[in-house]
């Protein structure tokens, strides 16, 4: 599984790079903090499987990067191959790049 560390994602959005960013947990989490991305929760990535992009790439976050890795298995038995996991999820990147997020 592709994997992307919290800073890789931070210079993807510095440099204003076309990609999407979907965030699987749950909407009381994205609500508490998110980075922006499409909210989809895990449980119905295949639902809304639909709503990722196959044309760009894809970054898939969670909480830690448990969940999007569940996720992006799942989207992968359906043919995707562009997708990329946060690794660490919100939490690494409340960590090592915004101290000031909320996280739970």
């Amino acid at each position: 599984m592709n994997e992307i560390t919290v800073q890789e994602l931070k210079e993807k959005l510095d440099k204003g790079e076309d990609f999407q960013l979907i965030d699987v947990r749950e909407e009381f989490e994205y609500e508490t903090s998110n980075l922006g991305g499409q909210l989809i929760p895990l449980g119905g990535i295949l639902i809304e499987a639909d709503k990722v992009s196959k044309e760009k790439p894809v970054v898939v976050m969670c909480r830690s990067g448990k969940r999007s890795a569940a996720a992006i298995m799942q989207l992968q038995q359906l043919g995707y191959s562009n997708l990329t996991n946060l690794q660490g999820g919100i939490l690494a990147w409340a960590a090592e790049i915004d101290p000031s997020l909320n996280v739970y």
